[in-house]
Formats: C-alpha cells, structure tokens, sequence
C-alpha cells in the first residue's frame, strides 16, 4: 500500500519512524507530510510544508493523488490544509486512519472525537499508549517504536563510572513529574546522582547524552514515553510509574511478563529506586543488559511495525 501520513506537527518523532520502519520492513510505501516544527527537538521531517519547493509540492499533490491511506495523527484531519491543498479534495478511494498521542484536545474531551468518529463512520482508529485505550474504547492500540539498530540506540560499550547520571527528559515538565524528581533529588544524600535534564534541546544531543547516562527517569504518569523506549534500547535502566492496566497491554504485545522498567509510584519509591540504581553497579548493569534484550527481542521496531502493517491490511 501507499500511505500518507498526516500531521499539524510530528508527535515525538513518532510518525517520521512508523515511516522509515515501514519503507525498510515491509512492502508498503509511506510517506509523511506535516505543517509546524514544535519544540527544538530537530525530527527528521519529510514532506514538511513550510520548506517545500515547487518541485516539493509537486510530490504531495503526487501522494495525496495517489495514496491508498491517509494516515492521519493526533487532530489532523481532511480539512487541514497543507499549503495549496487540502486532503478532502483528494478523498476519494482512500482509507482512513485516526492515531491519537494524547494531546491536550484529545485528553480533555475524548467524547468529541468519539462522537466525530461514529458520525463519519470511521472505525480504523488508533491510541499510541493503552491508558488512551480508556478514552476511546474503540480504538487499537499501536505501540511506538524506535530504531534500536540505529547507533545512537545502541548502548555505549562503557561509561563513565563517576559521577553517576540520571538522564530525564521532559518535552512538557507539568506533564512528566519533574517536580516530584526535583523534590525527591533534593531530599537524597550521599546517593544523590547528578541530574542529566534534557529540556527542548536537539532530539539526537539528547540521545546522545542520554546514551552517557546510567539511568533515567520517565514519569509516573501511569503509562511509558518515547523516552523509556530510547532509554532501554540504549541499555539505560528506566524508572517510570506504570499501571496495571499498561502494564498488561504491554505484556501480552511484548508476549512476555517480565518488562525491564523499574516501577515507582510516588515520591516515596522513587527515592528508593534512585538510590538503588545508583548505589549498586552491578545492578544498573544487570538491568540495562536486561532493557536492550527486551528491545530486540520483544520490541524491536519490526516487530512494532508489523502490528501496524496487520492494522492496513484489513482497510478496506
């Protein structure tokens, strides 16, 4: 199939890798085309609107023509308009997807795109997390994937043993318990790592950096970031507050029970994972050996990919 994905901006970097694992996995053909640059984080873009020449033009009016799917993410949709064009003038024969990240909007009122989606009749609808599974029942959950053979994913062969690093990234503190990492660093004595924050900086220093480091800390908001899988597939122990209910979705894909994330729910244990991985070596090691098995075995972005690939062949 060929495949156009759509969006205003480019969640996480997430759209421009489901098309580079597509292009070198499968037989299917994507490309994606979005409108605004958010954030420093420097994503590797396509079809990005603001920079295309004539010539650049030329080729989306060529994919929205002949796309077999418009692949549409977070609030984008038909009417959204892309320079000369906008995709409801080239609607006909296409399938369509709706692929939601979490954003604000959607968060907010679920029910509006619930009711949006039922009207237009559009069933093939997809959540990049389970917990969005509860704000729109309907939908498949996609995982995210990243590219663990790229060299920047790859784990450093050795690091620095001192001073210990806890990398922690947040595209949106108020929404990635930075505070709670804050208070409970400050709280911390003689096993306090030093804090490697990474905020709106190029997404490949951050990798970079993160690479250097020796844990990291997602967020407690019950679910995973792009951030735990780039940490793991890097071999760098990962502190996040997951649920039950993401951790069993993510168990039955990963067809396995044991995830390598290091659970903590509140300050409390937070401050008791922090202080175990960076009081004991030889444990930071074990799990970050652990965390880039379970990415290439059980996460790997062909293996992500190929659950998309399942969702295309039943468009219709």
């Amino acid at each position: 199939m060929r495949i156009l994905m759509i969006a205003i901006n480019d969640p996480a970097g997430t759209a421009i890798g489901f098309a580079n694992a597509l292009n070198q996995h499968t037989e299917h053909f994507c490309r994606v085309v979005t409108l605004e640059t958010r954030y420093s984080h420097a994503w590797d873009a396509d079809l990005h609107v603001p920079s295309l020449d004539a010539a650049g033009l030329d080729a989306l009016r060529d994919e929205l023509e002949h796309a077999d799917v418009f692949h549409f993410h977070m609030t984008a949709d038909e009417h959204l308009r892309l320079g000369p064009f906008v995709p409801a003038d080239y609607m006909r024969g296409k399938a369509i997807v709706h692929h939601h990240h979490g954003h604000p909007a959607f968060r907010g009122n679920p029910q509006h795109f619930r009711d949006k989606y039922a009207a237009l009749g559009r069933s093939n609808l997809l959540v990049s997390t389970p917990d969005l599974l509860r704000l729109l029942p309907e939908a498949t959950w996609q995982p995210n994937l990243v590219p663990q053979d790229d060299p920047l994913y790859m784990p450093l062969d050795q690091r620095e043993a001192a001073p210990v690093r806890l990398a922690h990234s947040p595209t949106r503190k108020d929404l990635k318990n930075t505070d709670d990492l804050l208070h409970v660093l400050t709280s911390l004595n003689g096993s306090r790592p030093h804090l490697e924050l990474m905020d709106d900086i190029p997404h490949k220093e951050c990798l970079r950096r993160k690479r250097q480091c020796h844990m990291q800390f997602d967020h407690m908001q019950g679910y995973y970031g792009m951030s735990s899988l780039e940490g793991l597939s890097q071999g760098v122990p990962t502190v996040a507050g997951l649920d039950d209910w993401c951790t069993g979705h993510m168990q039955d894909f990963a067809e396995t029970q044991d995830l390598p994330w290091i659970v903590a729910h509140g300050r409390d244990e937070l401050a008791r994972a922090i202080t175990d991985l960076a009081c004991d070596c030889d444990r930071r090691d074990a799990v970050g050996r652990a965390s880039r098995a379970f990415m290439e075995d059980h996460w790997s972005d062909r293996k992500v990919v190929a659950r998309l690939s399942s969702v295309y062949a039943t468009l219709s």
